[in-house]
């Protein structure tokens, strides 16, 4: 008999450690992505937009270098920018995926 109360008490304090485990687990988290605040949000614009202007650039560029070295009838500059500029809408469109992918997975451990 005197086991019985014991084993309720300790069903109590169980439910309650499991609710503070999981605040604390959220806690634990919540440090851990201190990184991202709103200076991460401009960092992760920048690298977008680095992205795509990067290769939209080196597109420019050897397209101008190609148009003087090699002149024909196509405009190598326009032809290579505008390749370049859809490699980088790719790149960042695929590092954009990336985090989403990383933010969902992250959103479907916390609702377990």
């Amino acid at each position: 008999m005197s086991d019985e109360p014991e084993k309720k008490e300790m069903k109590g304090e169980t439910a309650f450690s499991r609710q503070v485990g999981a605040q604390e687990a959220r806690k634990l988290q919540a440090q851990r992505k201190v990184t991202q605040t709103i200076w991460f949000g401009f960092g992760m614009f920048g690298l977008i937009g680095w992205s795509v202007a990067v290769p939209t650039l080196l597109g420019a560029l050897l397209g101008i270098w190609l148009d003087k070295h090699y002149p024909g009838v196509h405009a190598w500059t326009l032809n290579l920018l505008i390749i370049g500029l859809i490699v980088g809408c790719l790149n960042a469109w695929h590092w954009v995926a990336k985090e989403d992918r990383a933010m969902h997975a992250e959103q479907e451990k916390k609702n377990e």
